[in-house]
């Protein structure tokens, strides 16, 4: 989606200013040159739903202008690909209209259907993967010493390789970290897997297919489903982000994605 401003033309433009002329901004004349009179009327749109009125129709501000057509229902109809796309500051929309879809029928399939668990498992998402969509966990200093092969700090004969049940040559590697909840370790892909009905032993890379690492966030926040809830009924952020993460890492992301998913509804 090209980002329009001043001095754009063309049939872009065009159908802006008619979208803008819809809500009741006025433009002198609506013919295809973002000039003076369309940046005011996008500054005066942006302002009235929210976005920053810096006179730049980018992706979020055609999205608001323009609504993707959303099917879910219940308390998920709330959360639109606009709403979630506020929730995540620089993150292209069309990720969040592309893998969204799979996140909520990742948590709908384990039940947890409700808003508090959808705004901890997008919050999650923010933590994980900001790019809202399932990656690789990339080589760094905390699962690979320098000079060695990557993953080697997770293979077998290691401190965390032993805590993650990678117990064969290759493990670090083959069960490094995936998806939208970046699943890490042997055991947890034999575990997800068995209650997902995927092999994921067998197809570690399958932890990356949309639908799958949808089913998989939704499988692993159900089995801290207790204490998600606990945490977040008493707001400790830090205790959410542990009962998933195991840790601290991606907390002030965390906590920010799930805040401003709560402003955003209010």
């Amino acid at each position: 989606m090209a980002v329009l401003r001043l001095g754009s033309r063309g049939a872009d433009v065009l159908a802006l200013q008619q979208g803008l002329r819809a809500k009741g901004h006025v433009i002198d004349e609506a013919d295809g040159f973002f000039g003076p009179a369309t940046d005011r009327a996008v500054r005066a749109f942006q302002g009235s739903v929210g976005l920053n009125p810096d006179g730049w129709a980018g992706e979020m501000t055609q999205e608001a202008l323009f609504p993707t057509p959303w099917s879910e229902t219940g308390d998920f109809a709330r959360l639109t690909p606009f709403v979630v796309g506020r929730m995540f500051p620089g993150t292209r929309l069309y990720n969040i209209v592309v893998h969204l879809p799979h996140v909520l029928a990742g948590l709908r399939q384990a039940e947890l259907a409700d808003l508090a668990m959808g705004l901890m498992a997008l919050a999650t998402v923010r933590a994980e993967s900001a790019g809202f969509a399932p990656i690789d966990e990339g080589p760094s200093r905390f699962n690979t010493e320098p000079g060695a092969a990557p993953f080697n700090r997770y293979d077998a004969g290691t401190k965390i390789g032993q805590r993650l049940g990678n117990r064969e040559p290759g493990d670090g590697a083959r069960f490094r970290g995936r998806g939208f909840v970046q699943l890490t370790g042997r055991d947890n892909y034999a575990r997800i897997g068995r209650e997902i009905g995927r092999d994921l032993l067998a197809e570690p890379d399958a932890a990356n297919e949309p639908a799958t690492a949808g089913r998989i966030l939704g499988r692993f926040l159900k089995n801290a489903e207790s204490r998600i809830r606990r945490a977040l009924a008493r707001r400790d952020f830090a205790a959410a982000r542990k009962a998933v993460n195991g840790g601290t890492h991606g907390l002030a992301e965390f906590e920010t994605c799930y805040r401003a998913g709560e402003r955003f509804l209010a």
